[in-house]
């Protein structure tokens, strides 16, 4: 009856280090779940606890490798990585979502200002924003409302040519060589009918040469999916930063839907050097917004 108790209580963890470890393609419900690994990592000291009351050395045993693993997973966000000599112009890039439309645009800006961003990319801008986002400081607007939650775009400050591409442009610095910069929002994979096609939105976005990706990607570490998106070419700015685990959603009392996680992410080219990343929150959105210091890639 032991061995059975503590089977039972450790399999959850086990089965969950596994699916992290082995990146596995989960569908819904479980891709949607597996999001909420580290609060996976933080309590999977518990079956290897309840093993050993139990006195199932074995099962201990199963369980704290299953913790290692997840635990693993885990450490290199908190920590920065090494990063490349690029030695060109500075970048400032900051993502923020609007929440429908419910956040002040006003607010944005202001946020972007303080912080010296150049490049701002929005999600979830709805048309009556439009007019509110106009802004002689960001003269450069790449900007597609919609009255659902598709809509987004860039707001920039720095010179930038829209490209063929919806709510994309490029930037062209002197001392760099161009980098374009894509705002990006898939729908969640929270139901059977929006999994299919948050996957396919992963799957389609470019390799990361020369390319900034910046928004709600309704995505974690944990998804292998999104880790596959960076074995493309980028690198996560927060992640570099040592930032990795900074939640970005919901943000109380706004929004009490689910556990704090990090959905929203500045993915950059892996010539580009992160100097640092900051969280902060936007009055009236769920979302907090990141904002990158990025040194780019010298050259023309």
């Amino acid at each position: 009856m032991r061995s059975l108790v503590a089977v039972v209580v450790a399999l959850p963890w086990v089965v969950w280090a596994l699916l992290r470890t082995l990146g596995v393609e989960l569908s819904y419900p479980l891709v949607a779940l597996i999001a909420f690994t580290p609060y996976a990592a933080l309590t999977s000291p518990v079956p290897v606890v309840a093993a050993l009351v139990l006195k199932r050395r074995a099962v201990a045993v199963v369980a704290a490798v299953a913790a290692v693993a997840l635990g693993f997973a885990m450490v290199p966000r908190a920590v920065a990585g090494p990063q490349p000599e690029a030695r060109g112009p500075r970048l400032v890039v900051m993502t923020s979502n609007l929440w429908l439309g419910q956040a002040e645009p006003s607010a944005v800006l202001r946020v972007a200002r303080e912080h010296d961003v150049d490049v701002v990319s929005v999600q979830e801008l709805r048309p009556r924003q439009m007019r509110r986002f106009e802004s002689d400081d960001f003269g450069v607007r790449i900007l597609e409302p919609e009255r659902g939650a598709g809509g987004g775009g860039l707001l920039s400050r720095v010179p930038m040519t829209p490209t063929e591409t919806p709510m994309e442009g490029v930037v062209d610095l002197a001392g760099a060589p161009p980098i374009t910069i894509r705002s990006v929002h898939p729908r969640p994979p929270v139901s059977q009918a929006a999994e299919p096609e948050w996957r396919a939105a992963i799957e389609a976005l470019p390799a990361g040469d020369g390319r900034i990706l910046a928004g709600d990607f309704n995505a974690t570490f944990d998804h292998s999916e999104f880790r596959a998106l960076l074995d493309r070419g980028y690198v996560d700015a927060a992640d570099a930063a040592g930032a990795g685990l900074k939640p970005t959603w919901p943000v109380p009392p706004r929004q009490r839907r689910a556990l704090p996680l990090t959905i929203d992410h500045i993915l950059v080219d892996r010539r580009i050097r992160v100097e640092r990343v900051t969280v902060v929150r936007i009055p009236r959105s769920d979302h907090r917004a990141v904002i990158a210091v990025l040194r780019l890639p010298s050259g023309t």
